[in-house]
């Protein structure tokens, strides 16, 4: 059986669409032949592979869902996240970077953006010639982004912006931020900056032992002084900044499936040539137990990424929903990581081998767009109808 044969055990590839199957297929291509071969390297160096982003335009990574008007491919939900699968199934690093640009960037601006901002960032943002980013998170504005402290103060037709953001994904090759900020009143309001003006300023955030093919960054803005035309005109307050991230969080549902196929398929092929007492530890009941156990998690983590993505297509998708799947998939894939590096052993602790890497990067998926404990808590009050949090 081919390794790619094994993820169709169940039978699942039947419930996609030829488009859909088409899409994934060239991704995988992309991966296997560009990213596979490189990731290693850069990972290790901790830098973002910048080379490959003309060629995810080229192949309409950088506008999936957006629709052609605007310069994108107006592809459907389940086929934007079996993108996030094979993205992340090369590295989390990589899933990052193409969703945080679909999913917060552009999709804030074609949400939130007037007619004219719209013309003018999203086609070229289609094209990779622009690259965004989303600064909410702060300092000391995670879990609780009501509290964030970035300020946006009137001055006649001006704003004036003071504030700093934290752990920004794209943060320092982004073309234009997302900035969401309160005003005197308190009132939330999003603003797209451009690089290069005058008081924004980004650092890459250097120390870093997970997602290290991420560009993470601090983002620093001191008196950015905009006209009103960056202000998206048609955010409704706190709810605005949220509604990207549910975007975000959907695509990562999806990506942990990929890093989870990633690192099972490691070990499995480990698993039938590595020979201890004489034959193929694959033979091992405890083995076998492992790898099975991976499998039917995998299996059932996209089973629920495909009836989201359905209902996301019904437009029945809450945010709930989002969060169950969230929450259930980036803990199932950091577990397989962890069990697929156990399987390959001393082996598995090097870059040689892949699941140590993706083990570390989940660390960071597990974290954020909502930590798996904040996911927790929005399940827990649709159940109950108590709010644990307030």
């Amino acid at each position: 059986m081919e390794i790619h044969e094994v993820r169709n055990l169940y039978g699942i590839e039947s419930y996609y669409t030829e488009e859909e199957k088409m899409i994934r297929n060239t991704v995988r291509e992309f991966v296997k032949n560009r990213v596979l071969p490189i990731i290693k390297e850069y990972w290790l160096k901790g830098e973002f592979p910048k080379e490959l982003i003309p060629e995810m335009a080229e192949l309409g990574l950088l506008g999936i869902t957006l629709p052609e008007e605007y310069g994108g491919i107006s592809l459907g939900p389940v086929a934007y996240g079996l993108v996030m699968e094979e993205l992340e199934y090369g590295d989390s690093g990589i899933r990052s970077f193409c969703s945080v640009h679909n999913s917060l960037a552009i999709y804030s601006i074609y949400t939130f953006g007037s007619e004219e901002q719209k013309k003018k960032y999203l086609p070229e943002m289609a094209k990779g010639k622009l690259i965004g980013c989303y600064g909410l998170t702060e300092p000391n504005a995670g879990s609780d982004p009501s509290s964030l402290e970035t300020r946006a103060i009137k001055n006649g037709n001006k704003w004036i912006l003071n504030g700093t953001k934290m752990w920004i994904t794209n943060g320092t090759i982004a073309d234009i931020a997302i900035i969401w900020a309160k005003d005197e009143e308190n009132n939330f309001h999003g603003f797209i900056v451009e690089k290069g003006t005058k008081g924004f300023s980004s650092r890459e955030i250097k120390t870093k032992i997970s997602m290290r093919a991420s560009d993470t960054s601090e983002l620093i803005l001191e008196d950015v002084e905009l006209d009103d035309s960056y202000r998206l005109p048609n955010t409704v307050g706190f709810k605005s900044c949220l509604m990207p991230l549910n975007e975000a969080r959907y695509g990562i549902t999806w990506g942990c499936v990929g890093a989870a196929w990633a690192c099972f398929e490691e070990a499995l092929n480990h698993s039938k040539t590595r020979i201890q007492f004489k034959k193929p530890i694959g033979s091992f009941q405890l083995i076998q137990q492992k790898l099975t156990d991976m499998f039917e998690e995998i299996v059932k983590s996209e089973i629920l990424c495909l009836h989201l993505g359905r209902l996301k297509e019904k437009g029945k998708a809450k945010h709930y929903h989002v969060s169950l799947v969230k929450r259930n998939n980036t803990k199932m894939a950091l577990n397989v990581a962890r069990e697929a590096r156990v399987i390959l052993g001393a082996y598995g602790i090097t870059a040689e081998y892949n699941s140590m890497r993706h083990a570390a990067n989940l660390e960071s998926v597990h974290t954020y767009e909502g930590t798996y404990e904040i996911h927790t808590l929005i399940v827990g009050k649709t159940l109950t109808g108590f709010d644990a949090i307030e």
